[in-house]
């Protein structure tokens, strides 16, 4: 059978991009439970891409309680519910076998890698103090997309004048508020600028100079969604809630580096259980963002470990 709960995790503080604010982690939990063996996976809806946790509710509950990984591709589009349905495939398969998912997969073991740590949006000042927190972090992503960015990001790099700093602009740039910010973002070191125009309206990347490294976030879904970024971008932001789980992200992450795309591993503002999956795509990432659980104020048992080397691979105990 599969069967869905929605949970909410409480966060630290106050999470904000250029879309809003939120103060809680709310995900649906699916459980597959087959022959005595129960599997588990998380997804995140995601209102940008038009889901609720009664949308994604309602998707899963609309499969057979039999349904196998590979029907399940083309029973659900790519998104939150075939995501935590995948992902619980997975976790089951690992506990009948009583194996892991990447020896499952014929992978070695996931190493210990950096992970970025976020700095949500917020006023200059706000900013600066929260870098200065974090700036024994080797990497921070920082959320703008605002016209008035400058100051941010200026305020950022004073804080932490040694860590490496991706921008995530969340859409919220135009064509030319980027161009004129490029040459800044270069000058201060900024290692990498996520989705900085609105999914649909970003050509101008194939006409303007890219000095720093464009990775797609919302403009890149699954395998198929690589085409229409070619001359755009140079890098793709790989999450299983868009790829619809851990079968099409490994199928993308093929794909995209197969292409020439560099690699980066993101993640929505869940639990433990959605980092756990993703740390399969992490060899040969350029960048890992799967910092999530570091923003909450509570986690699941068994939870993700990070420490000086980074995030870990997960505990039986959790997934895979």
């Amino acid at each position: 059978m599969i069967s869905t709960s929605i949970d909410s995790f409480r966060l630290a503080q106050v999470f904000t991009i250029s879309r809003g604010s939120k103060t809680e982690a709310r995900v649906i939990t699916a459980t597959v439970t087959r022959d005595g063996v129960t599997g588990r996976g998380e997804c995140v809806p995601y209102a940008r891409y038009g889901e609720t946790v009664d949308s994604v509710a309602a998707q899963i509950a609309t499969l057979p309680p039999d349904i196998t990984r590979d029907a399940l591709q083309t029973a659900l589009p790519a998104g939150a519910a075939r995501n935590a349905v995948d992902c619980a495939l997975w976790d089951h398969a690992a506990k009948t076998a009583g194996r892991r998912v990447w020896e499952l997969l014929g992978h070695p073991a996931p190493r210990p890698v950096p992970t970025a740590y976020t700095l949500s949006l917020d006023t200059p000042d706000a900013m600066r103090a929260a870098a200065r927190t974090h700036a024994h972090r080797p990497v921070l992503k920082i959320k703008l997309g605002t016209p008035d960015d400058m100051p941010r990001l200026e305020a950022v790099r004073q804080g932490a004048p040694d860590a490496t700093i991706l921008i995530d602009a969340n859409e919220g740039w135009t064509a030319e508020i980027y161009a004129d910010l490029a040459p800044h973002l270069v000058r201060l070191g900024v290692a990498l600028v996520e989705q900085p125009l609105p999914a649909g309206s970003d050509d101008m990347l194939a006409e303007i100079a890219r000095p720093l490294p464009v990775c797609a976030d919302e403009s890149c879904h699954d395998s198929a969604s690589l085409a229409a970024l070619r001359g755009k971008y140079d890098m793709v932001n790989i999450k299983l809630d868009k790829a619809g789980g851990l079968t099409e992200a490994l199928a993308l992450h093929q794909a995209a580096r197969a292409q020439g795309f560099g690699i980066m591993v993101g993640c929505m503002v869940g639990s433990s259980l959605a980092m756990a999956p993703a740390m399969l795509l992490t060899g040969g990432a350029a960048h890992v963002d799967l910092d999530a659980p570091l923003l909450l104020a509570e986690d699941r048992p068994h939870p993700m470990f990070y420490d000086a080397a980074g995030i870990h691979a997960p505990p039986r105990d959790l997934w895979g």
